[in-house]
């Protein structure tokens, strides 16, 4: 592989890993940048370099679990609205737990029944956030929201990619464009030069439709603004430590149980048994609890790498120590698992505080009957 070709491939992996991270600050431009790149990383691979894509379908598969894991802890940093927060919740559950059973099962029509509604809820949660403050979204407003998204835009969008197993870029190379799937893509936009008008045309409708559709809706609240408010205190200012057995230590392990089961599934050559891995990621996760507190007040330069130490390096020295066992399990999968489980951990520790003193006040105030204002993000 030539080295420019080596640069396209690094460079992709890089933002599937970096662009998430940004979901947190800037929640609705981060998770349609993480969206985009997961949809074109294949085609830009097949474009720019000449690899063999079949040892990288599973870890993409792994990585669009971690960009939605993302997304669902930063709900814990910025979302305002308890009704938006519960239904978010309930949806990314949903999806996990069809995800993992999928895997473990192979039955394809689970990924329908289970569809990733919970994606496009959040964007719909942020797209609302931008202008207008969340506690205008009503609980009917939310459930229709949810219902709207289920069923017109993720069933059919499900059906197409897990049951029908129609990949949309082929389709429109081979089914729209003639192009065999082997003719580079530069090629056949050479030769279709009449998509150059219909896309413009396209794009000045849809704009014209945004723009009609923005002038039929309610007075903005504020000015667009993409980043997230900031989470100040609830994040920083851990000043008593939690109790260790929580709803929060429960979800932990709920969490980073199903990610791991669906990481285990999908990563080649992840030699261990769901009992294993349950149990294993119960004690690893205990353990992370205790030490998050000793880091609540660290940033998450300093935060992750403790963790990354404590996870890794127990495992790291017994594999150097029995050279045997290394040979039963593929190291660079290891290293990925452990790495991206204890990022999701961390990111929940500094996230989850924010969620529960937000929510507990908003809980105190409606238990003694005082209005409850809307407030901005």
């Amino acid at each position: 592989m030539s080295e420019s070709q080596m640069l396209v491939f690094w460079g992709v992996v890089f933002g599937r890993f970096a662009v998430p991270l940004a979901i947190p600050r800037y929640p609705l431009p981060a998770i349609f940048a993480a969206l985009l790149l997961d949809g074109l990383d294949q085609t830009l691979f097949e474009t720019f370099t000449e690899l063999d894509l079949g040892g990288y379908q599973s870890y993409d598969k792994a990585l669009d679990i971690y960009y939605l894991a993302l997304a669902y802890i930063a709900m814990f940093r910025n979302w305002r609205n308890l009704l938006a927060f519960r239904a978010g919740r309930f949806l990314w559950y949903y999806r996990l737990t069809g995800v993992a059973l999928f895997e473990l099962s192979g039955w394809r029509p689970l990924l329908l029944i289970f569809p990733n509604t919970f994606e496009y809820f959040f964007i719909f949660y942020e797209a609302v956030r931008l202008r207008w403050s969340p506690h205008r979204l009503t609980k009917r407003l939310i459930v229709l929201a949810a219902a709207v998204i289920w069923l017109f835009v993720k069933l059919p969008q499900e059906y197409w990619i897990h049951i029908a197993r129609l990949d949309t870029t082929d389709f429109i190379k081979t089914q729209i464009l003639g192009a065999s799937l082997s003719t580079p893509w530069p090629t056949v936009l050479a030769d279709n030069l009449w998509l150059i008008p219909v896309l413009t045309l396209l794009a000045i409708a849809l704009v014209l439709a945004v723009r009609w559709l923005l002038e039929r809706l309610p007075p903005a609240d504020q000015s667009p603004d993409a980043e997230a408010e900031p989470a100040g205190e609830a994040i920083t200012g851990h000043t008593a430590p939690r109790q260790f057995f929580s709803l929060m230590l429960l979800e932990k392990i709920v969490l980073v149980s199903l990610v791991g089961i669906i990481f285990a599934q999908i990563l080649p050559e992840m030699q261990v048994t769901n009992l294993q891995l349950a149990t294993g990621t119960a004690f690893a996760i205990a353990l992370n609890s205790l030490l998050s507190q000793a880091l609540a007040r660290r940033t998450l330069w300093v935060a992750f790498p403790a963790m990354a130490l404590v996870n890794l390096g127990p495992i790291l020295l017994y594999l150097f120590l029995s050279p045997g066992f290394e040979g039963s399990v593929n190291r660079n999968n290891l290293i990925f698992f452990v790495l991206l489980l204890t990022l999701i951990v961390v990111l929940f520790d500094r996230y989850y505080p924010a969620y529960r003193r937000r929510h507990e006040a908003r809980e105190s105030e409606a238990a003694a009957g005082r209005p409850i204002s809307p407030r901005p993000g």
